[in-house]
C-alpha cells in the first residue's frame, strides 16, 4: 500500500500539468479543467494496483483524461438540454453559456480569435477532435496518438487530415461571415 502511495505521488507530480492542459484544451474553462484533473487522479489512485503495464503510465493517464473530458462534455450538454427544455433554472443564461474561454496561455487580445477557433474545434467528431488536439496542441506524434486512442497510425493520420480540412472549411466560412458583418 505504501508503495502504491509513493508511486501515485510520483505520477501525480509528473503528470498533473499534462492532465490539466489536456482538460483545458477540451473544456476551455479553468475551473472545469481543475475539476477534471482532480477526478482523473482519483481514478488513477483507485486503479493503480490494476494497472496492467501494457502501455506506459503516460498513455494510460492520457486515455483516462480524454475519456473524462468527453464524458464531462456529454454530461454538461445533456444538462443544458434538460434545462433549456425543462426551464428549471431562474437563470437560463448560465446553462446556455456554460463554456467560457479562459485559457491562461492566450493573451487577452487573442482570446476572441481563440474562442472562435475552439468553438469550431468543438464541432469536430470526438475522434477528430482528440487526434487534432493531441497532434497540434500537445505536440504528440502519430504513433503516440495511435497508442493513446487505440487506433492504427493510418487511422490517426486520416483523422488529423480530416480535422484540418473541416477546420479550414468551417473557419473560412466563419471569418467570411465575420468580415461581412463589419
Amino acid at each position: 500500500m505504501i508503495e502504491n502511495q509513493s508511486q501515485f505521488e510520483k505520477l501525480y507530480h509528473e503528470y498533473k500539468t499534462l492532465v490539466f492542459n489536456v482538460a483545458l484544451n477540451y473544456l476551455q474553462n479553468i475551473e472545469d479543467a481543475e475539476e477534471i484533473t482532480q477526478d482523473v487522479f482519483v481514478k488513477v489512485y483507485n486503479s493503480l494496483e490494476n494497472f496492467n503495464q501494457k502501455s506506459s503510465h503516460k498513455t494510460w493517464i492520457y486515455r483516462i483524461t480524454i475519456n473524462h473530458c468527453l464524458d464531462y462534455i456529454k454530461q454538461k450538454n445533456s444538462q443544458k438540454r434538460f434545462f433549456i427544455f425543462g426551464k428549471k433554472s431562474q437563470n437560463e443564461q448560465e446553462y446556455l453559456n456554460t463554456t467560457t474561454f479562459e485559457h491562461p496561455g492566450i493573451l487577452m487580445e487573442n482570446q476572441e480569435d481563440a474562442a472562435i477557433l475552439f468553438e469550431v474545434i468543438n464541432t469536430l467528431t470526438e475522434n477528430q477532435k482528440t487526434a487534432f488536439l493531441l497532434s497540434k496542441l500537445d505536440g504528440l506524434n502519430n504513433p503516440e496518438i495511435s497508442e493513446i486512442m487505440q487506433l492504427s497510425i493510418s487511422s490517426v493520420e486520416s483523422l488529423v487530415f480530416r480535422a484540418k480540412v473541416a477546420l479550414q472549411d468551417k473557419l473560412s466560412q466563419k471569418f467570411s461571415n465575420y468580415r461581412k458583418k463589419k
